[in-house]
């Protein structure tokens, strides 16, 4: 028997997203979120998913090309996009929950 997937569109999104490793990020209630750039059509997009990752299990990143290239925090800012911390604006495409499995898609605004 073929089990359907339980999808739902979440509104309350993390309020900060602070970087913790080489492609993790931890929000304000440490849980940890892992994430992939996709350019999309010349569309900056950053697709990030929940993922308990232990603390133990995370390297910090000291990689200054990493540290250039992906912002070091995102912070929620009017409810519907957040603010990087390289003052660049970045809006949520979408914030679903699969079953257990919660994603988010941030795209970097063009007047940013």
């Amino acid at each position: 028997m073929v089990e359907l997937l339980s999808k739902v569109h979440l509104t309350s999104h993390p309020i900060c997203l602070r970087i913790r490793g080489h492609s993790v990020y931890e929000d304000e209630n440490q849980r940890t979120w892992l994430h992939l750039v996709l350019d999309t059509e010349g569309d900056l997009q950053v697709r990030l998913w929940q993922d308990d990752i232990p603390s133990g299990y995370i390297a910090l990143s000291t990689n200054p090309l990493i540290s250039s290239t992906m912002p070091s925090m995102w912070t929620l800012h009017q409810g519907s996009q957040y603010l990087d911390s390289m003052g660049r604006f970045w809006r949520i495409v979408h914030h679903v929950k699969v079953d257990d499995l919660e994603e988010m898609i941030l795209e970097l605004m063009a007047d940013s």
